[in-house]
Order: C-alpha cells, then structure tokens, then sequence
C-alpha cells in the first residue's frame, strides 16, 4: 500500500520482505530443509528446557545457564522462521508495519538476549576451571537469578526504544526489505526521513550489547587458557577444556556468521546477493539449530536423560 508524495516519491504503508534473491524458482524445494530445521529447533530447545526443568539433578549453574541459552535459542526461531517458511510455502512477503517493528523487537531482543547468556556462560567456565572449590557458593541459585534479571533488564532496555523511534519515519521510494524479515539497519535505509537518531542509537546498541560481549567472551578465554597453562597434568588441562567445547561452538555459531557478513559488506569482493542473505540466515537460524545438538552429544547428564526417556520399558515390559 502507497500514497502519493509528489511526482516521484511515494509513502509506504507496508514493507515487502524478500526470500532467497536468484533462487526463487527453488522455493519450495527450500522450503523443506528450513523446515525440517525448524522442527529440529522445536524439539531440541523443549527437550532441554523440559530435562533441565524437570531433573532436579541438574539444577546447577551449567544447566540452568543453558536452559537459558535454550530459551532465546527458541525465541529467536519463532520470530525468524515463520516468515521465511511463509514466503518460501506462500509467496507471502508482505508485513504491516506494526507486524514489522515487532518481529524486529522480538529478533533483535532474542539475539541480545543469546549473546549476553554467552557471555555469561563464558564466565561460568572460568570460575568452575580456576575456583573448582568455590563454584558453587560463589554461583548460588540467588546469583543466578539476579544475573537472568540483569540479562532482561537489559536487553529490554535498549531494545524497547527500536521500534518506538522508527514509528515517526517515513518510508518512500522502495518498501523492499533485503532479508526474509524485519531488521533495524534494513528499515531505516529504507526511509526517507532523518535517520540519525535512529543509526546512533542502533550502533550504540550493537556496541555497547554483541560487541561488548564478545570482547569480554575473548577476555574470559585469555584467562581460562592461563588458568589451564598453570595446570600441572596433561590429563588435568585436556579435562578442563574438554568442559569449554561445547560453549566455543555455541560461540562459534553465534558470532561467526556476524563477523563474516560484516567483514563481506566492508572488505569483500562483490557476491551474489542470495550470498549475503544465506550468511544472514546463518545467524538468525543455524545457533537455535545447532546448539540443542552441540549440548546433547556433549553432556553426557543430558543425553543419558533423553535415552531414558526413549527406551523407557512399559509397564508390561520386564
């Protein structure tokens, strides 16, 4: 929807979100692998929260920290998938602004959200590798708790004034976003109004939230890998990070496909479009993929749980 602005501009009234550039044809040929990814992302992020919620055993910082993890991980499937299944099932690819501006809330509160409970993870490693014998008074359950209310308090906290300021923009000339849904960066380019207040108040974001967090998740391995270098044993520093790999791939995953696309946008040669939006799915939907996998094959607590519970005997069966 549009109205007249003047002789060449237009004021648009919903956006177009936009599937995988030079592959549509491919569309519902796509449409399956990102929905089995999406049912895989359901069912391993319930399962653990579900496990971690209902085995008091593991009722202890690692676990609740990755339910947490679990938690945005899911959060930020729902606000991603559905609208990129939408276009690659439906060829439905227009959003209201309201419907815009909340998706983007919810995938930039998610992702902030998953890069804060990271960071903490990272800080979870180091007190278990370099204080053993004081984890626990020291990750009480009442710590934990304000940590998860600081996480929120913040995350809301810069990401609630997003969608509030893009309400007073107009957005004429082109209403076509570049990815499958809604990101600030994407919309404001979009728009025909200033837009400065807006690009300072998102980069302040980005920095002061992902960027922050992954320097402080780089200064907590500097000091892990010192405090395994002091390890006498071989077998002592193997053991101490074997308990760091499976938060360096959640790490890995998280930060990665960010980097990348930065650097492409900056550095890079000239790519296919369809290059830039799969590297940005990458983001948004491998971590809530992959992470449940990463978890279960490499805590062993976890998996044992989830044998159980499928080969669990009948009560007919001896």
């Amino acid at each position: 929807m549009m109205s007249p602005l003047n002789n060449s501009d237009f004021i648009f009234s919903t956006f177009l979100v936009t599937g995988i550039p030079g592959l549509e044809t491919m569309h519902m040929w796509l449409s399956i692998p990102f929905s089995m990814m999406f049912f895989v992302t359901l069912a391993g992020n319930i399962t653990i929260m579900w496990i971690i919620w209902t085995e008091r055993s593991l009722h202890a910082p690692m676990y609740l920290f990755l339910a947490m993890l679990a938690a945005s991980d899911l959060g930020l499937s729902l606000s991603a998938f559905p609208t990129l299944l939408r276009i690659l099932w439906l060829e439905a690819r227009e959003m209201s602004f309201s419907a815009c501006f909340t998706q983007m809330f919810f995938i930039h509160t998610f992702q902030n959200f998953e890069s804060a409970v990271i960071l903490v993870m990272a800080f979870d490693r180091y007190v278990a590798i370099s204080k053993p014998l004081h984890y626990a008074s020291i990750l009480t359950s009442s710590v934990i708790a304000k940590i998860g209310l600081a996480i929120l308090l913040r995350t809301l906290t810069v990401e609630v004034p997003l969608p509030i300021l893009l309400r007073r923009l107009h957005f004429c000339r082109s209403n076509v976003l570049s990815h499958s849904y809604c990101l600030h960066p994407d919309i404001i380019k979009l728009s025909c109004s200033d837009t400065r207040i807006n690009s300072i108040f998102g980069l302040l974001t980005v920095l002061s939230t992902m960027i922050f967090d992954f320097l402080l998740i780089l200064f907590s391995y500097v000091l892990i890998l010192k405090t395994v270098l002091s390890i006498a044993s071989h077998g002592g520093r193997l053991k101490a990070l074997n308990t760091c790999i499976s938060h360096l791939c959640a790490v890995v995953l998280f930060f990665t496909p960010m980097v990348s696309l930065s650097m492409l946008h900056r550095f890079g040669p000239k790519l296919p479009s369809h290059i830039y939006v799969l590297l940005a799915n990458m983001h948004f939907l491998i971590p809530p993929v992959m992470n449940p996998i990463v978890y279960v094959v490499k805590t062993k607590q976890i998996r044992e749980r989830i044998i159980r519970i499928l080969f669990r005997k009948g009560p007919g069966k001896p």
